[in-house]
């Protein structure tokens, strides 16, 4: 399973958004890849993390089979994680 990451810019974050992505990471090692997104590349999912509830990171220019999901605060973690092993669940049937 491939996911393409997209950060907001900054401008005002409210939690360490590169710390939920390595978090995100570690949970998935060996059974989903995270990267940057990046144009032109098919992703199984895109996360966009933003740092406060305006979650305002373009994200249309990118490709996603499985939609995107946006997060804002650390606590949407285990609903990202649930999301990601229903599509991982899809993929192996």
């Amino acid at each position: 399973m491939l996911c393409g990451i997209k950060f907001c810019g900054g401008c005002n974050p409210r939690y360490d958004r590169l710390s939920a992505a390595v978090k995100l990471k570690s949970l998935f090692e060996g059974e989903a890849e995270f990267g940057y997104a990046e144009e032109n590349v098919p992703y199984d999912l895109l996360l966009v993390i933003g740092g406060c509830t305006n979650c305002c990171a373009s994200h249309e220019q990118y490709m996603t089979k499985n939609g995107v999901v946006k997060m804002w605060d650390e606590s949407h973690i285990e609903d990202i994680c649930s999301r990601i092993r229903n599509i991982i669940k899809m993929e192996e049937n």
